[in-house]
């Protein structure tokens, strides 16, 4: 077999183009199905003769993908992705967001950067690697729900725990514009629902307002901010440099003139630490006592219930790490952005937006972020990544290929 990876040249180039194409094409918002995508990924896989494994979410109507190229050993490098989208306004975008659109140097479409055309780099680069005698296996994992709770991620990891599959390095490719990602922020994410009695308005204390209550327990939420930047590290590496708290989300009452029996809340927030969500939730839980007291004086059934929707840890720093040193192997003698620095050393980030990194870093597979794309497109209309964005992802996993054949 020839265990040469093919020059970054106008072919290879053309093929990630084209996987990029069918990717965008397919409509995988956050929570909706993503079969078709992941059955034509898994396809093309097998037919270059990959191990591939799908795990499914309970509904069977989402599912991750994970295959193994190369030998069947421990170890190896996972290149991940997530396979999902966040939801689009057609009316806010030039072009249509499922059809990508080349222009300018430049693809347009809902999830080119965030994170579809690093998947189509790797899928481009798949060939060369299975014509290669490696040494340890390169893993694919693409995962759903990233977007919206993390929910594909976990279910893909307790899989591989259950079958053994102990991965050395994980690679995310979130748009970190070609450079290394070392750490970043959690991400908690929650439901807060709140049950009153609804009422005339003109006799609102024969009545709970939900609505009233909530902005009053949101109130609280947010007030805590200032105390939360009194807690930051005074060395924070963060931007903004302390533990945010946002609510996103807010939908309750029937109309003007009626008390509200409900009002429901998503909000989040992004710890630097674990004990900054401590504190966050043992105040709220103080608040939502004195609320419900006065709540329950008028109705007994009033209640405030939060569901979790996902609490998922950052990417811990780690001054010695096998992922960062493999990035450091793989981008020595690179000349663009997220190269090695003069005296040697290797660029490092960290970033407040949250991962599937510490998912993995949690599993005890070392992760770092790189990838093509600028994350301040991500989630944007007309999201695009730089076609020399790809090319230089190309080139870095054809380096990836060299370094792990034996």
């Amino acid at each position: 077999m020839d265990d040469e990876i093919p020059a970054i040249g106008p072919t290879l180039i053309a093929n990630a183009l084209g996987l990029l194409d069918d990717l965008v094409a397919y409509d995988t918002v956050a929570l909706t199905p993503n079969l078709e995508l992941i059955h034509d990924v898994r396809d093309r896989l097998e037919t270059l003769g990959a191990d591939v494994v799908l795990t499914h979410h309970d509904d069977g109507t989402r599912a991750n993908l994970f295959a193994t190229i190369g030998p069947a050993i421990d170890g190896g490098i996972v290149l991940s992705g997530h396979s999902d989208v966040v939801p689009v306004d057609p009316a806010d975008w030039t072009t249509p967001p499922f059809r990508a659109d080349h222009r300018d140097g430049r693809v347009y479409g809902r999830g080119t950067a965030d994170m579809k055309g690093f998947i189509a780099c790797v899928m481009a680069t798949v060939p060369a690697y299975a014509a290669m005698d490696l040494s340890v296996p390169i893993h694919i994992a693409l995962t759903f729900d990233e977007e919206d709770g993390f929910h594909g991620a976990p279910i893909l990891l307790a899989d591989l725990a259950a079958r053994g599959v102990r991965p050395a390095a994980a690679i995310i490719g979130e748009p970190t514009g070609l450079r290394t990602v070392g750490a970043h922020k959690g991400c908690y994410e929650y439901r807060t629902t709140v049950t009153g009695i609804n009422g005339h308005s003109s006799e609102p204390a024969k009545a709970v307002s939900a609505v009233h209550h909530a902005s009053r327990w949101i109130t609280g939420l947010l007030g805590l901010a200032d105390e939360l930047v009194a807690r930051a590290p005074d060395l924070s590496p963060y931007d903004p440099p302390s533990t945010t708290i946002n609510v996103g989300v807010i939908d309750g009452g029937q109309g003007r003139c009626v008390v509200a029996d409900r009002c429901v809340f998503d909000w989040e927030m992004r710890p630097i630490q674990s004990a900054d969500a401590a504190f966050v939730k043992e105040q709220m839980v103080a608040r939502e006592a004195e609320l419900l007291a006065e709540m329950r004086r008028v109705h007994p059934g009033a209640s405030i219930e939060t569901e979790t929707v996902c609490e998922v840890d950052g990417l811990e720093w780690q001054e010695s790490s096998p992922a960062l040193d493999l990035m450091h192997i793989l981008l020595d003698g690179e000349d663009g952005p997220g190269g090695l620095d003069a005296d040697g050393t290797l660029p490092v980030d960290v970033v407040s937006y949250g991962t599937e990194a510490g998912l993995f870093q949690a599993s005890g597979i070392p992760a770092v972020l790189w990838g093509p794309g600028d994350i301040g497109v991500a989630h944007r209309p007309d999201e695009f990544v730089d076609v020399a964005d790809l090319e230089a992802c190309l080139s870095f996993l054809a380096r990836l290929g060299h370094h792990v054949a034996g």
